[in-house]
């Protein structure tokens, strides 16, 4: 720091109180002045001295410190944050508050985050189980929505008051992101925040899987796992912009009648029935393409269920998640069991094996938003469109991810920044609880003459 940038020296509340300038040594405390003039003296020459000293200094002070007159309150600027402290359950996601705002830089965006998405790699990095993202502490959250508070020079596309979804590898559940103003697409105009929440990340796996690596066309039929989830739901929908496509989907039997609304022709429930012989019995000469998000035995399964020409393409390994902490057992089976095959075995099958990771199209995202301007003309269509199936407050992050965890959820799982509100009381439980309280203190008022004796809490 140069000279000119050196803030004046600050008085010290004594010194302004004794009316002592600025930088000057305190001089010794003269004696206290007797009777009622002499207080009324020394008050007056206490304000005097006070106003001169305070008029040097703000002579003094340099114009560069008007400018940092602003730190304090940048400093004192805070918002909330989810925040990964280390791995296991679901109480290792905390509710934070960081201080500081984000000020962006050339390039550069801030976005009042309004709402954010739920997706499997935040459920395995909890365990320690997604390599993409750094080690605790840190906030997960790959995908939100908001608008745009601030922009960095240079930044010409954006401005502030643009609605927008946002995109990165990890660091979005907290209320104010700082990002790369290409990681920002535009919201169509009637999105809701909860939608575009629900929008970038299932629905770019979805068309990456459908027709940059399986190229479905007319007439061919595929299988969905996990067809009620985010991802399903978009890849069901997207087959539906290709005519005569057949899906066959796995879901639990309690949200059979919502997929098959959406385009799944086939569904069939995992838990109680074989798949594969479900599958075998309708088609039995397979299936044109599979999308395997289960890894493990599964994976195994899926290419064999392959017609030949036909196409696997793997983009999870969701086998992997079993209970909340990371499961070894569960790890050991899945990685006993990994599909492996040789390029000559893959050759004399006639089939294709492809795999598809998100998280690693980091540096690519010319690419993806390619993909998403695509997927947005769909929207606007009303071709495709999010289900949301549940919102959950910043304060209720456990129960959101169990939700998904459990594969309880029909759609996309949605945490919104806004504090949760208390509900208010009704009438009626104000005036249970009045008579309650009346009664306690009835009951606790001795009769006169009789001694009592309260029983202790947990005695009958």
């Amino acid at each position: 720091m140069s000279g000119e940038d050196t803030p004046a020296p600050q008085q010290s509340e004594d010194q302004v109180q004794k009316g002592q300038p600025a930088g000057e040594p305190e001089a010794e405390p003269p004696q206290e002045p007797q009777g009622e003039a002499s207080n009324e003296a020394a008050t007056e020459a206490a304000t005097a001295a006070t106003t001169q000293a305070a008029t040097e200094a703000e002579e003094s002070q340099p114009a560069s410190t008007a400018a940092n007159d602003k730190a304090p309150e940048e400093e004192a600027f805070t918002y909330r944050a989810l925040v990964l402290t280390g791995y296991g359950g679901y109480d290792k996601v905390k509710l934070q508050l960081k201080k500081g705002r984000p000020n962006p830089r050339s390039g550069e965006v801030t976005v009042r985050v309004k709402a954010c998405g739920v997706n499997f790699p935040d459920l395995l990095a909890r365990q320690g189980l997604y390599d993409r993202l750094p080690s605790p502490p840190v906030t997960p959250g790959m995908e939100c929505s908001g608008f745009i508070e601030a922009v960095g020079e240079d930044v010409t596309d954006r401005k502030v008051g643009d609605r927008v979804m946002v995109l990165e590898r990890c660091g979005l559940w907290q209320e104010v992101v700082l990002v790369k103003a290409d990681h920002t697409f535009l919201m169509p105009e009637g999105m809701t925040y909860e939608e575009g929440a629900a929008f970038p990340v299932s629905y770019i796996t979805a068309y990456v899987l459908l027709f940059e690596m399986a190229n479905i066309r007319p007439n061919k039929s595929v299988l969905i796992h996990m067809a009620a989830g985010g991802v399903g739901i978009a890849a069901t929908q997207l087959c539906q912009t290709v005519s005569d496509v057949t899906v066959f989907g796995t879901a639990s039997a309690n949200k059979h009648e919502v997929i098959k609304q959406g385009g799944v022709m086939h569904p069939i429930d995992y838990r109680t029935r074989d798949y594969v012989e479900e599958i075998r019995k309708i088609s039995p000469q397979g299936l044109d393409v599979v999308l395997d998000p289960l890894g493990g035995s599964d994976t195994q399964k899926a290419f064999n269920l392959l017609k030949p020409m036909g196409t696997l393409v793997v983009y999870g390994a969701a086998n992997r998640l079993s209970g909340q902490r990371k499961n070894l057992l569960a790890l050991a089976k899945s990685w006993y069991s990994q599909f492996t095959i040789s390029a000559l075995s893959l050759m004399h099958s006639n089939k294709a094996v492809c795999g598809f990771h998100l998280g690693y199209l980091d540096n690519e995202f010319a690419l993806i938003s390619g993909v998403l301007q695509k997927l947005l003309h769909l929207y606007q269509q009303g071709k495709i469109k999010p289900r949301i199936d549940s919102t959950y407050h910043f304060e209720q992050v456990s129960d959101a991810m169990r939700r998904m965890q459990d594969r309880n959820n029909i759609g996309k799982v949605i945490l919104l920044t806004e504090p949760k509100k208390e509900e208010p009381k009704s009438k009626e439980d104000s005036k249970d609880q009045k008579e309650e309280g009346q009664n306690d203190i009835k009951k606790e008022e001795p009769k006169e003459g009789v001694e009592t004796e309260q029983p202790k809490t947990g005695e009958s």
